[in-house]
């Protein structure tokens, strides 16, 4: 299988937090994250993320225009943390925004995570499929950012949810838009108010997972879907065009509802901090412990560089 770099912005060597590969043979770029501090969408990973965003669109835009083939016409997010896909959003930095009345700081944070959300969702307003793949522990963000992608394939062992009930807060950055579209407002308000965590088995019998792939076996069914929508692309292309144009997603939809969930999270009482607190240090824990199991020589899950 050929792979190469996405292009000159794509080089490993501009991202810390990312690692990247541009498969050729089916014009599918990979995007693994690999944040270096604690498993969430930190604002130096929503910034590279975005950064290759710009890069994906742009070829994306050149090989149509110049009808380059295969071109590139997929988008694979994935996580190099085994066990864990992305916990959500910067607790910490929540926290300090929240306690330094900080609205400002919530807001441009909140945004930065629609923007990643929302192009992800639309498909670049181009002929790309945007393509999740979960393996580990999808939470709050992690879970919206699982959700964004077109086509969600999940293993058996994974699991998703959105805890924010927990220290009275709701996911505000697109979990209501993309589950009512997966399933309909009523579950979605349930599954948002019930802070529980699902198997990845249960949400594909929901609707909400597209594809179930056994443990380990992820990667190659995102191959397998690329290649059953690649004999009718065109036929898949139009059925999610009239899908948007059925239940639009909406940008300014997306940033009136992050407004309301800055304004919601300014009002949290010191209890509601103390747990969001606690849930940030099992992040902290959580982490550490795959880094020990990372740097050690004969771990089974240790990752290749």
């Amino acid at each position: 299988m050929e792979v190469t770099q996405l292009s000159d912005h794509s080089t490993q060597d501009c991202y810390q937090q990312l690692t990247t590969r541009f498969d050729v043979e089916h014009g599918a770029v990979w995007c693994y994250m690999q944040p270096a501090s604690r498993p969430c969408f930190t604002p130096e990973l929503l910034a590279e993320m975005r950064r290759l965003q710009c890069a994906i669109e742009q070829q994306a835009r050149n090989d149509q225009l110049n009808g380059n083939s295969p071109g590139l016409h997929y988008q694979v997010l994935a996580s190099r943390i085994p066990g864990i896909f992305n916990l959500g959003g910067d607790l910490i930095l929540f926290l300090e925004a929240i306690r330094n009345r900080d609205r400002d700081g919530l807001f441009r944070y909140a945004k930065s995570c629609i923007d990643m959300l929302y192009h992800t969702a639309v498909s670049y307003h181009l002929p790309v499929t945007t393509i999740s793949l979960v393996q580990g522990e999808a939470l709050g963000g992690g879970f919206e950012a699982a959700l964004a992608g077109n086509v969600l394939i999940a293993e058996r062992g994974a699991q998703m949810g959105l805890p924010e009930i927990l220290f009275n807060l709701f996911p505000g950055m697109g979990a209501y838009t993309l589950l009512s579209r997966r399933l309909d407002p009523a579950r979605a308000e349930k599954m948002i108010l019930s802070g529980k965590i699902y198997s990845a088995e249960e949400l594909y019998e929901m609707g909400v997972v597209d594809v179930l792939a056994n443990d380990g076996e992820g990667e190659q069914a995102v191959y397998t879907y690329i290649k059953k929508q690649s004999r009718a692309n065109r036929g898949y292309q139009a059925v999610r065009s009239i899908r948007q144009r059925y239940q639009p997603i909406d940008y300014q939809e997306l940033l009136d509802i992050t407004g309301q969930w800055v304004d919601t999270a300014l009002c949290l009482e010191e209890k509601d901090m103390r747990t969001m607190e606690r849930l940030a240090r099992s992040q902290n824990r959580l982490m550490q412990k795959t880094l020990l199991e990372r740097r050690a020589p004969d771990s089974p899950l240790r990752v290749k560089p």
